[in-house]
């Protein structure tokens, strides 16, 4: 292969392999709760998103107002997803690329490979969220990073950081992970100040959306201190699902990571000390400062996974050229045949990650879909959080001339996610004139451990127990559909 010819081959079969991962299965029949929030708040208008982001997730305000456009062509889960499905591809052509410049085209090839048939990729890749988006403008941005320190400008590369940044704050550590690739690779003052320049303008871009989103830090309230079990999950997740692909892969890496570090270019950095501080910085950083302040989950650190398929990539190629007078198509060809192997290791995970329950645990379809068999026009409905409510956000054709007896406001005219509820004692005025009511809980929301964070969620448990009886019931995945008839001789209170 000549190189004009690998300088095209290199990333576009590890875009097409992702395209193809990533288009499999894309239609699931139904969208988990955050799939849901992008799928009702991208098509409110601007002022109505805009409104929104005053309240609550101000961290995906760019991504709701760039999936506006998009869901406009066709509001469906496949256009919800495929802008995620790019983004991925976009990502494994990158990282094709970076080892490509970093070392040589079959590194490129082999690690944008090794990105596309990863679990974790393939998953993001079908997410109509953000994350993918994120790892697509983290992997740019690092590209760019690289034609900078050899000469080339450095706007770019604050543009694209800055962009990525607003897409979603934590891919700031992004800035951390490149000023210790500067202290690897030894750079002279000229290109720190450069580099601090740049990123001193993406902090400023950035300052508005920390202090809104700071405000709005009950939303990740649920979050828990990372531990053991979640460096460990972290481990697998980026370097192999199973051990027959971990102890490979970390072994290989540990080859490309040895001194000395091969380098084709004296302005450009090794290959280890761009893909090092890539996938340990961010995930490590996040950990450390959510022992206090519990910030910490797998996707928000997506972006960082592009540094393991380099890293391993790199250690194959060390290897092959320890050993002297191999072919050099034998050796890419091999190469491929292992990537091969790996990925029929982890088909069993994609395959898997096709369906709802194993992605996000509910499937809001399916609600939508029971409702539409069950209920009669004018029927009462409680949603039990008003959370509940996002299933009939995302599919209202099944809860279609129903009665949302506790909806004081709509979530597009208030500027919330989930609408305004009325107060304690108008819902308990509502609930008195029925004999009958359906409602649809949050799993947790039946147990009786659970408390109920507002006195409106309060009324709905008490009321309904207290004056009703249960009637009929369907439990889906992730939500409880479930008929009450008031108790003889139940008097209102």
């Amino acid at each position: 292969m000549n190189k004009k010819t690998a300088a095209v081959a290199v990333p576009l079969i590890p875009v097409v392999v992702m395209l193809v991962i990533g288009c499999w299965g894309l239609d699931r029949g139904g969208m988990w709760r955050d799939e849901a929030a992008t799928f009702q708040v991208a098509r409110r208008t601007v002022p109505q998103i805009w409104r929104l982001l005053h309240e609550v997730d101000a961290v995906h305000g760019l991504y709701y107002l760039l999936m506006r456009p998009v869901l406009a062509l066709h509001p469906g889960e496949v256009l919800l997803r495929f802008p995620s499905v790019l983004a991925a591809a976009v990502t494994a052509g990158l990282v094709a690329l970076l080892g490509a410049r970093l070392a040589r085209p079959r590194v490129g090839l082999w690690a944008g490979l090794l990105y596309a048939i990863n679990p974790m990729a393939g998953h993001y890749a079908q997410e109509g969220r953000s994350y993918a988006l994120v790892a697509a403008g983290a992997a740019g941005a690092t590209l760019l990073l690289v034609r900078a320190l050899g000469g080339r400008s450095w706007t770019p590369y604050a543009v694209v950081v800055a962009v990525t940044c607003l897409l979603h704050e934590f891919a700031v550590l992004l800035l951390l992970a490149h000023a210790l690739t500067l202290v690897l690779a030894r750079v002279p003052r000229r290109v720190w100040a450069a580099w601090l320049c740049a990123a001193g303008a993406v902090a400023l871009v950035l300052l508005p959306l920390v202090l809104v989103s700071h405000a709005q830090s009950a939303q990740v309230g649920w979050l828990r201190p990372p531990g053991p079990g979640s460096v460990n999950r972290l481990l697998h997740r980026f370097a192999g699902s199973t051990d027959e692909v971990l102890v490979p892969c970390l072994l290989l890496m540990y080859v490309a990571l040895r001194r000395p570090w091969p380098s084709r270019d004296g302005h450009e950095p090794p290959l280890a000390a761009v893909a090092l501080p890539l996938l340990l910085v961010p995930p490590a950083v996040l950990m450390t400062v959510s022992q206090w302040s519990p910030l910490y989950d797998d996707r928000y650190v997506l972006y960082a996974l592009a540094g393991a398929p380099l890293l391993a990539a790199a250690g194959a190629d060390r290897l092959a050229r320890a050993v002297p007078r191999l072919p050099r198509a034998a050796v890419t060809v091999a190469g491929l045949l292992a990537v091969a192997v790996v990925c029929a290791y982890q088909l069993p995970l994609l395959r898997q990650d096709r369906s709802v329950v194993r992605r996000g645990g509910d499937n809001l379809a399916a609600a939508s879909a029971i409702a539409a068999r069950e209920l009669r026009p004018g029927d009462p409905v409680l949603f039990l959080p008003a959370i509940g409510r996002r299933s009939a956000l995302a599919y209202p054709k099944g809860f279609r001339d129903t009665r949302d007896i506790a909806l004081a406001e709509s979530a597009r005219t208030s500027g919330t996610l989930y609408g305004v509820e009325v107060g304690p004692a108008a819902l308990r005025r509502q609930l008195a004139g029925l004999d009958h009511v359906w409602l649809v809980a949050e799993p947790y929301a039946l147990r009786p451990s659970w408390s109920p964070g507002s006195a409106t969620d309060r009324v709905k448990r008490t009321v309904v127990a207290e004056e009703f009886e249960p009637r009929w019931e369907f439990r889906g995945s992730g939500v409880t559909l479930r008929l009450y008839e008031r108790r003889a001789g139940a008097v209102p209170r």
